[in-house]
């Protein structure tokens, strides 16, 4: 090696002082006295030497003390001359420029270094990463936070450090590698990028100081001048870095893969010049960074990258984009993590044959989908288990438990329910979100598992009894939570004022079941699963969501939570329960007119009641059966089965399930143009919803009462009667109830030859039915609405059809699909 301090004292420097200690270190190092200073620089170089020569420094430490006349600008010259533009010219007193040395000791005024000759690495980016696609947003934050020319200010300065984290396989490390040969393209670090993989995920992560170990000799620092300490080693780290600031420009250090603050501060530069870019599973606001947290990729983002991976192996494979949309269940069934997309794209590039539905049927099919995303090089579920072995015993169970929760986000109470205690666990859970294991849901209070992630932890519960115990525990709170929500929905002669278990009142019961609705359809749907002793408590949650799920017009979920429970109750050979699921089923297949399906389910309801003897329940089926038939236009056997349920009812005395019946028997009087009976039944249905204290229903008669008088000629008390239908609609925010009762009062005042009025009332039906998430009906009212004008003159205007109504003749002039009286 090169001494620039023992050039200049072999020139007389120090005098002759100088010049002996030249020749006492030629000496210690077993030369000559008459040696080259080349020759002493190398000896000194070698391993077994260095004890010598920091003996030496001892010595002439006296005389550096002395800090003789010129010394400083001799050993730059020699440092100028022997690495021609090394930068002495940027100082103009006596100093020395000591960059890329060693120091062997302190002394006062100078320090001894010894040069380096190790070459550099100040370009080690890895390869750019094949395929990237999309992040578009994300790398537009990493730019400009690498940005030197961002304007620091006192309100937001441009930070020195940029972290981008996400959970393991979600593509941190392409997109910190793309950002920073994005950057390096625009000429912002001309000093170089420097790379370091942290392993900070691996049994022996990289430590502080080997990290800085590794950039120091990238920087140029040979190994055996490193300082023994991680202080010293961060010192003259920030000392290359500055200095290299001066000769070359600024330096970019890509730091991947750090799993604490503790790996990554001593890698922060000591000027503003330089920034960092850290990757991590863990979010490192400590850091004082721009954070940039990583999601999932988007649906186009995740096929694209398919797309190509693909045709990097293969150009002319096409099999991507020639099955789009079975490429797109692959990427679903990948959760859109870049890291499965890739392992998915490799098992389809080593067999060019195979059909991408094979492999999307292979994953479907998997009772374990991890177990399939392995191509022998990389494996998602090797990823997940790099964070979850770092997880304290409390955080483990947890992340296992969640992974059990029912629907696809869980909230606190659910969470609190899982692990068995009565507040949700709080410090595990924030823990788990730092590292990116759970993630914030729609709203404050719900977290929500990556699809992988469920399964991996889902996987985990490796006892039987953990996961059964959990998922008890959460039956049992959301079946005493959703009793207690649907006692606010059964008001019955004054009690809906009362308080019922957590909720004080209706209000706050339908927004309770809004917001848990499709964890409490999962669960429900436990009654038919694997795990029999939850299946008791699964059904009876299922008959719980009945009212709210037919009140909310939920069809479908319906459908799937009475199916369960059908299921369910023939398994179990209990015929009561499986009559009143039956039942159940439906009325929610009816609501989404398939009412064939419907028939058959209200039929197999009868004849199990019949069966048992349950008059009450016979009587509900028969009068479900009779709606179905006067859907389809069997106007009498309608009529017969709706007088059979009726007396049935009186036999039990049931007068809120008679009103019901009275009710949708004036549906088919009317339809049969027996108005003044169907007036006469709905009367009798207004009585006894009043009498049981049945508001929401009673607002509904109100409704078809107001459809009748208007059939009948007396608008001006079906105008009346359709307002107080609104009334009662607006106190329940019943939004279908209210847009069907709007269209109804449009066709009274169409009746009444008041165009306007029709008009504005079909406009506002049609809001509501937005309101209601009904867009389809929504726009059948404003297509009435348009073409809702007066009569010609001499023509009378005739009445409009009733709602879903087969063979009734039409009484107004409609577009195709127009909704009739009651409403679409």
């Amino acid at each position: 090696m090169e001494a620039a301090l023992l050039t200049a004292l072999a020139e007389g420097a120090g005098g002759d002082a100088g010049r002996r200690a030249v020749e006492e270190l030629a000496r210690a190092v077993g030369l000559g006295a008459g040696a080259s200073v080349r020759d002493i620089a190398k000896a000194a170089a070698e391993p077994e030497r260095w004890q010598d020569v920091r003996e030496w420094g001892e010595a002439v430490a006296g005389l550096l003390a002395a800090e003789p006349p010129g010394l400083a600008g001799a050993v730059a010259r020699a440092v100028e001359r022997s690495a021609p533009g090394g930068g002495t010219s940027w100082y103009g007193g006596d100093h020395a420029d000591f960059r890329g040395g060693v120091f062997l000791r302190e002394v006062i005024g100078v320090q001894v270094l010894v040069q380096g000759g190790v070459p550099e690495a100040s370009a080690g980016l890895p390869p750019r990463p094949g395929g990237f696609t999309g992040r578009e947003r994300e790398t537009g934050d990493l730019l400009r936070a690498l940005d030197p020319a961002g304007a620091p200010s006192t309100e937001s300065a441009t930070p020195l450090v940029a972290a981008v984290s996400g959970l393991g396989g979600i593509g941190k490390t392409a997109l910190a590698v793309e950002a920073a040969y994005r950057a390096r393209e625009r000429g912002w670090f001309p000093g170089g990028v420097l790379f370091l993989d942290l392993h900070g995920y691996d049994p022996e992560p990289v430590t502080a100081d080997r990290g800085l170990r590794a950039l120091l000799h990238a920087l140029g620092t040979p190994p055996e001048h490193l300082p023994t300490t991680t202080d010293e080693r961060a010192a003259l780290y920030r000392s290359t870095l500055a200095a290299r600031a001066r000769e070359h420009g600024a330096v970019l250090v890509v730091a991947d893969n750090a799993s604490s603050p503790d790996q990554v501060r001593p890698l922060l530069p000591g000027g503003s010049r330089h920034r960092v870019l850290v990757t991590s599973r863990d979010r490192l606001p400590q850091l004082g960074a721009r954070l940039v947290p990583l999601d999932q990729l988007g649906a186009s983002e995740a096929y694209e990258l398919l797309d190509r991976a693909l045709r990097i192996a293969d150009p002319e494979d096409s099999r991507v984009a020639d099955d789009p949309g079975t490429a797109e269940r692959l990427a679903g069934l990948c959760g859109h993590l870049p890291l499965a997309l890739q392992i998915a794209a490799a098992l389809l590039g080593e067999d060019p044959g195979r059909p991408v539905a094979e492999l999307v049927a292979e994953l479907a099919q998997a009772r374990d989908r991890l177990d399939h995303l392995d191509d022998g090089d990389r494996s998602v579920r090797a990823a997940f288990e790099l964070s979850y072995r770092r997880l304290p015993g409390e955080q483990a169970r947890l992340l296992r438990l969640l992974a059990l929760a029912p629907g696809p986000e869980v909230s606190d109470e659910v969470a609190a329910a899982l692990v068995g205690d009565d507040r949700p666990p709080v410090r595990a859970r924030n823990a788990l979100a730092r590292a990116h294991l759970v993630e914030r849901g729609h709203a404050r209070g719900w977290w929500r598992l990556h699809d992988l992630v469920r399964v991996f932890g889902a996987g985990e519960v490796t006892r039987e009894e953990e996961g059964d115990a959990a998922r008890s525990r959460v039956l049992r709170h959301y079946l005493e939570r959703a009793l207690a929500a649907d006692a606010h929905l059964k008001p019955r002669s004054g009690e809906a004022s009362r308080e019922t278990g957590p909720f004080r009142g209706r209000e706050e019961a339908l927004a309770w079941f809004d917001a848990e609705r499709a964890g409490l359809v999962a669960a429900a749907r436990w009654a038919a699963g694997p795990h029999r002793a939850l299946a008791a408590d699964a059904v009876r949650l299922a008959g719980a969501l009945g009212e709210y799920l037919d009140w909310r017009r939920c069809f479908d979920d319906a459908v799937t939570v009475c199916g369960a429970a059908c299921a369910a109750a023939r398994r179990a050979g209990d015929e009561a329960v499986e009559a009143a699921a039956w039942n159940r089923m439906g009325t929610a297949l009816r609501g989404n007119r398939r009412l064939r399906e419907a028939y058959d389910a209200h039929r197999r309801a009868r004849d199990l009641y019949r069966a048992l003897g349950h008059d009450s329940g016979r009587a509900m089926a028969e009068s479900n059966l009779g709606a179905i038939l006067g859907d389809v236009g069997q106007i009498d056997e309608a009529v017969d089965a709706f007088q059979l349920a009726l007396g049935l009812f009186r036999g039990t005395g049931d007068r809120h399930s008679e009103a019901g019946v009275w009710n949708n028997l004036a549906l088919i009087l009317r339809k049969s143009g027996r108005v003044d009976e169907a007036l006469d039944a709905l009367r009798a249905a207004l009585d006894r919803y009043r009498e049981t204290g049945d508001r929401p229903r009673e607002g509904r008669a109100w409704h078809n009462y107001g459809v009748a008088l208007n059939a009948r000629g007396r608008t001006a008390e079906a105008v009346s009667a359709c307002l107080n239908s609104l009334d009662i609609c607006a106190e329940f925010e019943d939004w279908h109830g209210s847009a069907r009762t709007l269209y109804a009062l449009g066709l009274v005042h169409e009746t009444a030859g008041d165009a306007e009025r029709a008009r504005a009332r079909m406009t506002q039906a049609a809001d509501a039915y937005e309101r209601a998430g009904s867009p389809k009906e929504a726009e059948q009212a404003r297509r009435a609405a348009r073409i809702t004008g007066p009569a010609p003159t001499g023509t009378p205007t005739p009445a409009a059809p009733p709602a879903h109504t087969a063979g009734s003749a039409p009484r107004a002039p409609r577009p195709p699909g127009a909704p009739g009286n009651a409403g679409p």
